[in-house]
């Protein structure tokens, strides 16, 4: 399993290589911001056209995760789906294939701005998900702690043999773990826009995704 291990209020995680969070003591693996069906949406509102392969990119890199851990849970963040139209507009071979990840284990959609209301895909729909010791949301609170979240799709850059690399990116303190987005058509927010710096403490940590998990100092802007 290619992953940086921290620790996170006593809790024990994995943060996976490919953007999700693996918490082996509870068998509860987390991905955020699938936003499933952007193509779709961006289709249906007159933007510029898109290869609808976003979703069964997406559901292939979860269905490997879920085969490399054997999740007992499934807990999606928030903005699941591009807006609650897209859910409803994922083809049927796309909602079976959500079926069969769903067979045999917990799923829980966590309400997101993108997604605020309740979808039928079977699992349970809850505005955040406490699990002592950590809180699961969607946008991160000032002043919370132990808690898990999404929203922003961070992102950072490091120099890697002479060349500079951006990639998605976890980022994590004493507080806090902010997820990057899971999903293929996802941007993403600098670690150095104000927001990010703002919520994060000083000794922060970002791990980049991609070929391996690399963890490095959070890039903080010079006073």
């Amino acid at each position: 399993m290619n992953s940086h291990d921290f620790t996170l209020a006593g809790a024990q995680l994995k943060a996976l290589n490919t953007g999700a969070l693996w918490w082996p003591d509870q068998g509860i693996l987390c991905v955020s911001d699938l936003h499933l069906g952007k193509s779709e949406r961006i289709a249906r509102r007159g933007g510029i056209t898109l290869p609808p392969y976003e979703t069964r990119d997406t559901l292939t890199r979860l269905a490997a995760d879920l085969a490399l851990t054997h999740a007992r849970t499934v807990i999606c963040l928030g903005d699941s789906f591009d807006d609650l139209s897209a859910a409803q507009a994922l083809p049927e071979e796309e909602r079976l294939w959500i079926a069969r990840l769903q067979a045999g284990r917990r799923w829980v959609w966590v309400e997101g701005n993108h997604d605020p209301g309740p979808v039928d895909l079977g699992g349970s729909h809850l505005a955040e998900l406490p699990l002592a010791p950590l809180t699961f949301r969607h946008i991160a609170e000032p002043g919370a702690s132990g808690e898990i979240s999404g929203h922003y799709h961070p992102k950072t850059s490091v120099a890697l043999g002479g060349r500079t690399v951006t990639r998605p990116a976890f980022l994590y303190d004493s507080d806090r773990l902010i997820m990057p987005a899971y999903g293929t058509y996802t941007g993403g927010l600098s670690t150095q826009n104000n927001v990010l710096q703002n919520l994060m403490r000083a000794e922060a940590c970002a791990v980049l995704t991609g070929k391996t998990a690399l963890p490095v100092p959070m890039q903080r802007i010079a006073s």
